[in-house]
C-alpha cells in the first residue's frame, strides 16, 4: 500500500471514529488552514490556488451553517449570522481576489476554532 493511500485511509478512519466535538474542531482547523493558504496564494498572485482554497473554505462554512442547530442555545442565531457574513465575504474575496476579506474571515475563524477546541477538551476531560 502506498504512503498516499495509507494517509488517506488514516484520515478517513480518523473522521469516521471522531466524536461530533472533534469533527467540529477538525472543520475549524481546516477552515483556518484554507484561509491561510488562500492568503498566501493571493499574495503570490496564484489565482487558481486562491480560488480553490477560498471555495473549500466556503464549503466548510456552508457545512458549519447547515449543521448548526440555531434553536439549541441562545448564541445560535448570532453564530448563524456570523456564518452567513463569512460566506458573503468569501464569495466577494473570490470574485475580487481580496486578501483583506480572507484575512477578516480568518480573524473570526481562529478565535472560534480555539473556543470550540477548548470546549471539546472540557467535554473530553469531564467524567461521563
Amino acid at each position: 500500500m502506498s504512503t498516499a493511500s495509507l494517509r488517506s485511509r488514516y484520515l478517513g478512519d480518523s473522521v469516521a471514529t471522531a466524536s461530533p466535538q472533534r469533527i467540529l474542531v477538525m472543520l475549524y482547523d481546516r477552515l483556518v488552514l484554507d484561509l491561510e493558504r488562500a492568503e498566501v496564494a493571493l499574495d503570490a498572485g496564484d489565482r487558481t490556488e486562491a480560488a480553490a482554497q477560498i471555495q473549500h473554505a466556503q464549503d466548510i462554512v456552508f457545512e458549519l451553517r447547515e449543521s448548526l442547530r440555531v434553536d439549541a442555545w441562545e448564541g445560535g442565531p448570532r453564530l448563524a449570522a456570523l456564518y452567513t457574513w463569512m460566506i458573503t465575504e468569501l464569495v466577494q474575496a473570490g470574485v475580487k481576489r481580496d486578501r483583506n476579506r480572507v484575512s477578516a474571515c480568518r480573524q473570526i475563524a481562529e478565535p472560534l476554532r480555539d473556543a470550540w477546541r477548548q470546549a471539546a477538551a472540557t467535554l473530553t476531560a469531564s467524567p461521563a
